[in-house]
């Protein structure tokens, strides 16, 4: 963002008074860095979106295609059919406003369209217009037509909208605004008119099985470099496999944790780990993508991402798959992929190699989050720990949305972060586990052009980063989700300062004992250990 203004002048601009005009009066006004770019045309067509063509956000006209109203309420009607839950919560919200302050773009930015409740409603209105007989009586029954003017309106608070379902929590007829907000989205995708941060990535994927667009040739490169280092750091070589059949385990992250830091750092604490336990395990270079921005985009566009992984996995005749630290891989696994791609009765129910445990939960998915294998290992008493190398770093946790309240992950990773660290604390209660705060970034958002915005939203966390920083002196907030890695850094920079981030498995690696008796100076970031400055000043 350029001339990025300061915090408190970004805060001075909050205004929560509401407009004078009701909300079905008062129009969008689309503010530099608060609304995405528009898909490329090529990506579009790659990933098999219509109606792909050149067009800005900010111009008069979007060059819609002439029945683009009948293919919208089309659509509409089709997903109505087809999701129950789309009816339903359609029809029942009686807005009674328990949602209308748990939204982070309401507490950030203070407009009213960006409660979940009214956010809900520019699609609902719509609704109630062509699917309802009461619609007939328009604006007194609170429906409206769908023109462009209300189409542009919808898009531009899609967008506003992290599908984090914190305000779920809160819903007394527990209406998942999330599912609304992918209704209205793959509405918008109809038309054409996809955002570029997600239509890039999902093309990246369809071309290479990542986001990022690595070819095989380049992940394999990456890893030497980490392999490289973590001698360097350890004295210990890993030699990980890429595409290996017959190997016990496939092991999927998302492509960030190979790619750039902080995210290689917690990929480094994979590789010590899954050397010092000589787990059988291999990585490919196809399925090398935990991450499923199909979720922002549309059911079928997630069911296809989800479902490379479980190709790779039957290609590669693996008997269970070991997944990293994601956050929305792990949201479509738990959420979605039974009743998309499973069950994957080709895959072997997951127990541990080493402790024998049998994950009963992952019976039919037959896939583990790294959490809890870990966590088991631990609680079996099969690794060693010296603690004191995480003296220098003071934790706090953040529940990443996708794996707290989509799939309800909280114990196991405190669990591992208080057996390899000596100091942990926890943020405030209700910004933590159900009630935590989404880090302003998810489901498509990480988006240079909209910057702002996201500093907004990320407000909240970063202020509950801020309470434990000053009351405990937390230095590093650790979590287990990849944009939150991307992400979180710049935010708590901005708000906060001096706290860095970290995946629950850097810690990990910092703390194992390889061997009995090792002298280790450093930790993954190269830097001195608790203790080694001194040495490290001399060298």
């Amino acid at each position: 963002m350029a001339n990025k203004p300061k915090p408190d002048e970004l805060l001075s601009n909050i205004n929560y008074k509401p407009p004078r005009t009701q909300w079905t009066d008062t129009p969008v006004e689309f503010k530099k860095g608060y609304y995405c770019y528009a898909g490329r045309p090529n990506n579009l067509e790659y990933i098999s979106l219509p109606h792909g063509r050149k067009w800005s956000s900010t111009d008069d006209d979007w060059q819609l295609v002439d029945n683009w109203k009948e293919i919208f309420l089309e659509g509409m009607e089709n997903l109505l059919k087809k999701f129950r839950s789309f009816r339903l919560f359609m029809d029942i919200c009686v807005r009674c406003g328990a949602c209308a302050d748990k939204c982070h773009f309401f507490i950030g930015t203070g407009d009213p369209k960006n409660m979940p409740v009214l956010r809900a409603e520019l699609l609902r209105s719509i609704y109630r217009r062509y699917f309802t007989i009461s619609g007939k009586l328009g604006k007194i029954a609170g429906a409206r037509d769908l023109t462009e003017d209300v189409f542009k309106e919808l898009w531009y608070y899609s967008y506003q909208c992290t599908e984090c379902r914190r305000c779920s929590v809160f819903c007394p007829y527990g209406i998942d605004t999330a599912e609304i907000t992918m209704m209205a989205r793959e509405l918008i995708n109809l038309l054409g008119c996809c955002t570029d941060w997600i239509s890039g990535p999902l093309a990246n994927c369809y071309r290479t099985g990542n986001h990022l667009g690595l070819q095989p040739h380049t992940i394999k490169s990456n890893f030497e470099y980490m392999v490289d280092d973590l001698e360097e750091f350890t004295g210990v070589r890993v030699e990980p496999t890429f595409n290996r059949k017959g190997a016990e385990l496939l092991f999927v992250t998302p492509s960030a944790d190979f790619f750039a830091e902080p995210g290689m750092f917690t990929c480094m604490g994979y590789l010590l780990l899954f050397h010092k336990l000589g787990l059988d395990y291999t990585w490919s270079t196809y399925a090398s993508e935990g991450g499923n921005f199909g979720l922002f985009t549309s059911n079928e566009m997630m069911k296809r991402i989800n479902s490379k992984i479980y190709a790779e996995a039957k290609r590669l005749g693996v008997k269970w798959i070991l997944g990293g630290e994601c956050g929305h891989m792990w949201r479509v696994l738990h959420q979605y992929m039974d009743t998309m791609n499973g069950p994957a009765d080709f895959l072997e129910e997951p127990v541990s190699p080493i402790t024998g445990t049998k994950f009963e939960n992952a019976k039919s998915t037959k896939m583990v989050h790294i959490t809890e294998f870990t966590a088991d290992l631990i609680k079996n008493g099969k690794l060693k720990f010296d603690k004191s190398r995480n003296d220098h770093i003071i934790p706090t946790f953040h529940d990443s949305c996708n794996t707290s309240r989509g799939m309800g992950l909280f114990e196991e990773p405190r669990y591992v972060i208080n057996s390899v660290c000596n100091q942990f604390h926890e943020m405030p209660e209700n910004t933590i586990r159900e009630q935590t705060f989404c880090c302003g970034s998810g489901s498509g958002l990480n988006a240079g052009e909209i910057e702002e915005l996201r500093l907004l939203g990320g407000l909240p966390r970063a202020n509950a980063v801020k309470y434990v920083k000053e009351k405990n002196g937390v230095n590093m907030l650790s979590c287990i989700c990849a944009i939150d890695r991307a992400v979180l850094p710049p935010l708590v920079d901005y708000w906060v300062g001096d706290v860095d981030v970290c995946g629950v498995h850097e810690l990990v690696g910092n703390a194992l004992i390889m061997e009995e008796g090792e002298k280790r100076e450093i930790d993954l970031r190269g830097e001195p250990l608790p203790g080694m400055e001194e040495k490290e000043e001399e060298d």
